[in-house]
């Protein structure tokens, strides 16, 4: 594994420019890992992405940069296949987490309830897209209309918030999540206890497992930074 790069500049400051935000090291622009000028819709998230790299030490350490990474894939990786990222986010309608329920115990199925049923009421009334609920390891039954709409509205964010959204997806199992952590609907944490209900119920219920609870921490501290990301997207 190759070792981190030396930091190789002093500050890491905003810049503004006809409305549009970027960030500058020592007075050069930043560019993503393909080369591009990197630009922010709103101040917020370049003042984020600024602040990660005024963090950096003697040694720049990509990992300790989410907000940076999230932004440097908006136009790495999402600007260039928006409509494949959009099908992948629809795709998660198909097996939503929120929609595949236990049929036992007792209390795991009313913290289901709970946690989930709002969600897909709110993806009804919201997103006008009615998932099924289902018991057990059965396929629901979803309409085509469904998941086109959910393509269709993933495919009218802008591509930062379309990259919050596929990440959020993908990590959650959910496309009703997702849009709910975009929107504002949940915060990053509300993101991480809904989408980890399961895991946690069975470590509460079997007892503490050392490299389970190494996992959910690295996914609470990825919902962390995409609720940061998209709170900054939203300012």
């Amino acid at each position: 594994m190759s070792e981190p790069a030396r930091r190789f500049y002093k500050s890491a400051t905003t810049t503004e420019r006809d409305g549009r935000f970027a960030v500058a090291l020592d007075e050069r622009p930043l560019k993503t890992a393909k080369g591009a000028a990197l630009h922010a819709p709103t101040r917020a998230l370049a003042d984020a992405v600024a602040a990660e790299w005024n963090a950096q030490t003697d040694r720049i350490e990509p990992a300790t940069m989410p907000i940076t990474q999230l932004a440097f894939a908006a136009i790495d990786w999402t600007a260039p296949s928006r409509a494949e990222r959009a099908a992948y986010v629809a795709s998660f309608g198909a097996t939503d987490l929120c929609c595949h329920r236990a049929n036992s115990p007792r209390e795991l199925v009313a913290r289901q309830a709970q946690a989930w049923d709002p969600l897909v009421a709110w993806g009804r009334d919201a997103l006008a897209v009615a998932l099924p609920v289902v018991e057990g390891i059965v396929a629901a039954d979803i309409a085509p209309e469904a998941l086109s709409a959910l393509k269709a509205q993933a495919e009218a964010l802008d591509d930062f918030s379309l990259t919050a959204l596929s990440q959020a997806a993908g990590l959650s199992g959910s496309a009703l999540i997702a849009f709910a952590l975009v929107s504002g609907r949940l915060s990053g944490a509300e993101g991480y206890r809904v989408a980890t209900l399961d895991d946690e119920f069975s470590l509460e219920r079997w007892g503490e497992d050392a490299e389970g609870r190494a996992r959910l921490d690295r996914v609470r501290a990825e919902f962390d930074a995409l609720g940061r990301f998209v709170a900054a997207l939203r300012a």
